[in-house]
């Protein structure tokens, strides 16, 4: 068959009948000699007729489900393939991809869960079917739909017929007709067991969705009744301990899960034990989420308690909320080993996105190696102060027992801070503050047996790198305070320090609440769930405060009011508004947290004179000063000065444009033409909305020899 290379050489294609399928069409070979496709071009409103025809093969009759999709709207290319989408899905058949059936044998079609430890998903669908296709509606031509057939036949890899009538393998009539799990279901129902819902809740759900891909059958809803409660079952009785030697028990674990373990060393003589955790579903929110933004680390969780410290990675979603998409179990900070997980990090994710990049790296620890996440992650390093804060707070609130004293005391404490800016001596206001309050005696102990000896070092961090902001800080202190009501309820205290144990909570519990959060929000179900994961940083709580409930002291701003919303007999005190360390008389801030009156206070501070800047901005300020104190006789320094400085104020203004603006086209439009070279089967599209360049074709020949050219002298050099 002839190999087309041209989306517009394909037919349109329009079967009169009303279900029709891809036996009814003719298929083309598009693309190179090298990578070619089945492919047909068909109306975009007949998509569903055509899934619902392929559903209907006699010979292997099944459901289609959507395993990957992905929109883009008009406008947001400027230059565009001949085959780009607007919409793209992929479709898979509802009996596969999970077993393929290794080892080239049949693999058998089983209505029940075999006798194994492993945790039963959905053995009696997951059967290992590669057939699968993909429908992009295409940019250029929003009205067609391009269909391209990846593998037609309900085969394995090993070539067999693995379910329908024509599986001689399938054990009763049920094993051809089953429900289909997806792992969306799967994991939907799971989580819904782990955080504890009435299984009346979780089955009524499941069913609900099951009858999307089978509809009302009783059969299938019996059938889904029975796995909810097999699962459920199956949920109830695994145990952390694989193993009564912890270490072992950790190596079987690894051996089962190898798909969620992204590094792992075992302890040696010469190595310490390491431990990355990262699932599926993480890895596609990491690279979601973390591609051109930031990540951010919790370092050092459990520190005291567990038997190896905790490192979560996170990135913040669509609402700013910290997301943990990789855990790190390890008490090694050394340079050699944090390199070799971040490395291995780093590659799992260009795994899946070769261009995968993130814009900025935040640390919570003035302790944690820099060298290996610049060595890995080629990026600028912002640093949190929310650690810092929330340890000074809360000691200051439980060692000291008067009111007046503790604000005083943590207003101080913030001058300290504040002070690396202003040309300040740190050591005598650290010898003020010490005397000052000799007779704070448990907070003074306290302080200079713990802070003190590294507090240069804290120091020194704060002054050289940027500082995180305070939604950013209040995230990651968010996720926190979760991981620590989740590990260190009452009844586990027994076993902090067995590994399995954590890893088990972790996969687990900890998953499911964080992958629940996630699906409810996008898919606008579980509403009770979406409000609490909405209002769960205290970021978006203070948004909730009107700016009339705040009220600032006329004289000095020495401490604002903030009337409170459920009560409004109550009003909170805010003191020394407009900084990092003001001190509320909640007792959410008492806990030694940033509360939602802190932050609501700040944002009104920003506006008003006589106010100081946040502790980020005046970091951000000091950066670009120090760049421009670069001597006048160093031409050199001050060009890359004046580089840097107008680089970043570009990307200040795309940022304030791109949220400000309410439509995304608008701001496309508004960006810089930029022409690339298209080989093969591309073209570039120019949108209507952009002004037409001249159409001589002598000049486009000439600029299409130059560029040649220039390619030929690069490749020289």
């Amino acid at each position: 068959m002839e190999i087309v290379e041209s989306i517009l050489d394909i037919p349109v294609q329009d079967p009169p009948e009303e279900e029709f399928s891809s036996a009814d069409l003719i298929w083309t070979k598009f693309g190179t000699a090298e990578h070619h496709d089945d492919v047909a071009l068909i109306p975009y409103a007949r998509v569903d007729e055509f899934i619902i025809g392929e559903c209907s093969n006699v010979e292997c009759p099944t459901r289609f489900h959507i395993e990957r999709g992905r929109k883009r709207s008009m406008g947001s290319l400027k230059e565009y393939k001949s085959d780009e989408y607007l919409e793209y899905r992929l479709y898979w058949c509802s009996f596969g991809p999970e077993n393929y059936g290794e080892g080239g044998g049949v693999l058998p079609s089983r209505r029940y869960r075999l006798n194994t430890r492993n945790r039963a998903a959905r053995p009696q669908s997951m059967r290992g079917c590669t057939c699968h296709f993909v429908v992009k509606r295409l940019y250029a031509h929003p009205t067609l739909a391009l269909i391209i057939f990846n593998e037609r036949r309900h085969i394995n890899k090993s070539g067999f017929v693995c379910h329908g009538p024509l599986d001689k393998d399938a054990i009763g009539p049920g094993a051809k007709k089953i429900p289909y799990i997806s792992n969306e279901i799967q994991q939907q129902t799971m989580s819904m067991i782990y955080l504890g819902i009435p299984e009346e809740n979780v089955l009524e759900k499941h069913i609900e969705y099951v009858q999307r891909y089978c509809g009302s059958d009783a059969t299938a809803s019996t059938l889904a009744s029975q796995y909810v409660r097999k699962l459920g079952m199956i949920i109830k009785r695994s145990t952390h301990e694989l193993d009564l030697d912890d270490q072992a028990s950790i190596r079987m674990w690894v051996e089962r899960n190898k798909k969620s373990i992204f590094f792992y060393q075992d302890t040696s003589e010469t190595d310490p034990f390491i431990l990355g955790i990262q699932t599926e579903w993480q890895l596609q929110q990491m690279v979601r989420f973390g591609h051109r933004s930031l990540i951010a680390a919790d370092s050092t969780f459990g520190i005291k308690r567990l038997k190896y410290p905790l490192c979560t990675l996170l990135v913040f979603d669509s609402r700013q909320h910290a997301l943990p998409v990789a855990w790190v179990i390890t008490r090694s900070v050394a340079k050699p080993d944090v390199a070799k997980w971040m490395k291995a990090l780093l590659d799992r994710a260009r795994s899946v996105d070769p261009g995968w990049k993130i814009n900025g790296f935040v640390i919570d620890d003035a302790a944690m190696e820099i060298d290996p996440i610049r060595d890995a992650f080629c990026c600028p390093i912002l640093f949190s102060i929310w650690r810092v804060r929330g340890s000074w707070l809360r000691n200051v609130v439980k060692k000291c027992s008067n009111i007046e004293v503790q604000r005083e005391i943590f207003k101080r404490l913030g001058e300290i801070v504040y002070s690396i800016w202003g040309g300040l001596d740190t050591s005598v206001a650290l010898e003020e503050l010490i005397l000052d309050f000799v007779d704070q005696s448990a907070f003074m102990e306290y302080f200079k047996s713990t802070w003190v000896p590294k507090i240069e070092m804290w120091l020194s961090t704060i002054k050289t790198f940027p500082l995180a902001s305070q939604e950013a800080s209040g995230a990651i202190e968010a996720y926190h305070v979760k991981l620590k009501t989740k590990l260190f309820d009452d009844s586990h205290l027994g076993a902090l320090q067995r590994v399995d144990w954590l890893v088990h909570k972790l996969t687990t519990e900890l998953h499911s609440a964080y992958w629940l959060d996630r699906y409810a929000d996008e898919s606008d179900s579980f509403q009770h769930v979406k409000e609490e994961y909405i209002a769960s940083t205290s970021w978006h709580r203070a948004l909730q405060i009107p700016d009339s409930a705040v009220t600032l002291d006329d004289k000095g701003h020495l401490f604002a009011k903030v009337a409170s919303q459920k009560d409004n007999s109550r009003t909170h005190l805010v003191w020394n508004p407009g900084s990092d360390f003001a001190f509320c008389d909640c007792a959410w801030s008492m806990q030694g947290n940033f509360c939602k009156h802190v932050i609501k206070v700040n944002m009104i501070c920003e506006n008003a004179k006589g106010c100081r800047p946040s502790m980020s901005f005046w970091s951000f300020r000091e950066i670009l000063i120090d760049l421009c104190k670069k001597p006048m006789d160093d031409s050199v320094g001050l060009d890359e000065s004046v580089a840097w400085t107008h680089q970043m104020l570009d990307q200040i203004k795309q940022l304030v444009e791109l949220n400000s603006s309410n439509d995304i086209g608008i701001v496309v439009n508004n960006m810089p033409l930029k022409w690339i070279s298209k080989k093969g089967r591309t073209f570039v599209g120019i949108p209507a909305s952009l002004p037409a360049l001249p159409s001589d074709s002598k000049t486009i020949t000439k600029n299409v020899q130059k560029s040649r050219k220039r390619k030929r002298l690069s490749r020289l050099r």
